[in-house]
């Protein structure tokens, strides 16, 4: 930015410079011949009365006009005409006024002033000359221009560099910070337009420092969550080579499997979580009756091994864009938990619903519900309810929350308006 802004406000400044100076150079050739014309009209009026003849013009000789057009010392040249002869370039019809005429050698600037009776009187310069005086006066305005512009030049890229200094600092404080434990970055002394890019920066970072204490917190919780059922495998497959027959040796196996099956849960439910957590797949147009008819198709076993009674209710087709793993982990560990926490011939529902802006999946259960208290904190890792019954790892509504932070969409708890139970509900809005 730095090399971006000196490029730009020096070229813009050499561009102004050269076009000023150009106008400038211009204007003051353009004054110094005007000047010049003036000055031939002066002579002529001057020398009409003689007074100017002694001083400005050589002694009259014969031939004096072609003699005096050859004199190198000549610059200005004075006739008195009939009095003086007439140069074979100078027409006699000439009007007065000023005149450029071409001799044998040079151009010349003339200026004719007619004075009664019958007296003309015919002032010359050569055009060259003119030019030479007028190239001359106009350079020496153009010349000190031309010289500022390198210190104009100098002073921008020193004051560019001193201006976004704090912003060079800025970046190296920025490079200096942990990378596990990164700072905010104190704002005073910044310039007023960079002030709101720090703070934002800032803020960024207090997001990343809770969203590194959150993973340092879980991989602790997770840590420990796998050492006390690893620890009990270990214990059950150690008993193992205590079993003394064939029957004591199945009813051993069995807690095992039991606790190999829990383990794999739970190693199944981080994974999610980390899937979940990394980012959302694409999204796609999903049938949001199709997902759940599968879901429902994949836990009916289950339901009916606990006499409960599951279904769907919805009005009208409701498809949704979506990432569809990420939609599926949250009706699926709803309805994990609905199964999981209703008693034997009890109710689970899924209801799909729209209010034209949003889609809303509830998933209904007919269990004992969660405490107003709790239900913040339900969604928090490894949490579960004081003296909840049934094995669990605490991670279901954790995903169901993260996936749905990934969609942009908010998953929410509340009681089951027709009794005791609760409504697990996920709302979206829905894109066209």
């Amino acid at each position: 930015m730095q090399r971006h802004l000196s490029l730009m406000l020096g070229g813009a400044i050499l561009l102004a410079g050269l076009t000023a100076a150009t106008a400038s150079f211009f204007l003051a050739y353009s004054e110094a011949r005007e000047f010049q014309d003036d000055m031939l009209r002066q002579i002529a009026t001057l020398s009409t009365g003689g007074a100017a003849e002694s001083s400005l013009a050589w002694p009259r000789r014969q031939n004096a006009g072609v003699g005096a057009l050859s004199d190198p010392e000549s610059r200005i040249v004075i006739l008195h005409l009939p009095d003086d002869p007439r140069p074979a370039w100078l027409s006699g019809d000439l009007a007065a006024g000023f005149h450029t005429l071409n001799t044998a050698s040079e151009r010349l600037r003339v200026f004719i002033r007619d004075t009664p009776p019958g007296q003309r009187t015919v002032v010359t310069q050569p055009t060259d000359a003119r030019d030479e005086i007028a190239i001359d006066s106009a350079l020496r305005t153009l010349i000190p221009l031309l010289l500022l512009l390198p210190l104009l030049a100098w002073l921008i890229v020193r004051i560019v560099r001193s201006e976004l200094a704090p912003i060079t600092r800025l970046s190296r404080r920025l490079d200096e910070q942990p990378a596990d434990r990164p700072e905010p970055v104190p704002d005073p002394g910044l310039p007023e337009e960079i002030t709101p890019f720090v703070q934002a920066i800032n803020r960024l970072l207090e997001r990343v420092n809770q969203l590194m204490a959150q993973q340092r917190r879980f991989i602790a919780d997770a840590a420990h969550e796998l050492r006390s059922p690893l620890t009990a495998l270990s214990v059950q497959a150690q008993n193992l080579r205590q079993a003394d027959s064939l029957d004591s040796l199945r009813d051993r196996v069995t807690p095992l499997q039991e606790g190999i099956e829990r383990a794999r849960h739970l190693t199944e439910q981080l994974l999610n979580l980390a899937r979940t957590q990394a980012g959302a797949s694409g999204a796609v147009e999903v049938s949001l009756s199709a997902l759940v008819r599968e879901l429902i198709a994949e836990y009916l076993p289950l339901a009916e091994d606990k006499n409960i009674d599951l279904g769907l209710e919805e009005s009208t087709p409701l498809p949704v864009r979506a990432a569809p793993d990420a939609l599926r982990l949250i009706i699926k560990n709803a309805l994990e938990n609905a199964l999981k926490y209703t008693p034997a011939g009890g109710e689970v529902t899924i209801r799909l619903l729209s209010d034209h802006t949003h889609a809303v999946i509830e998933v209904v259960d007919n269990g004992p519900g969660i405490p107003a208290s709790e239900r913040a904190c339900v969604f928090d890792a490894f949490y579960r309810i004081p003296g909840a019954s049934g094995a669990g790892s605490g991670l279901g509504l954790t995903i169901a929350r993260e996936a749905a932070m990934r969609l942009g969409g908010v998953v929410s708890l509340h009681e089951r308006p027709e009794g005791c139970g609760l409504v697990f509900r996920y709302r979206q809005e829905r894109k066209r």
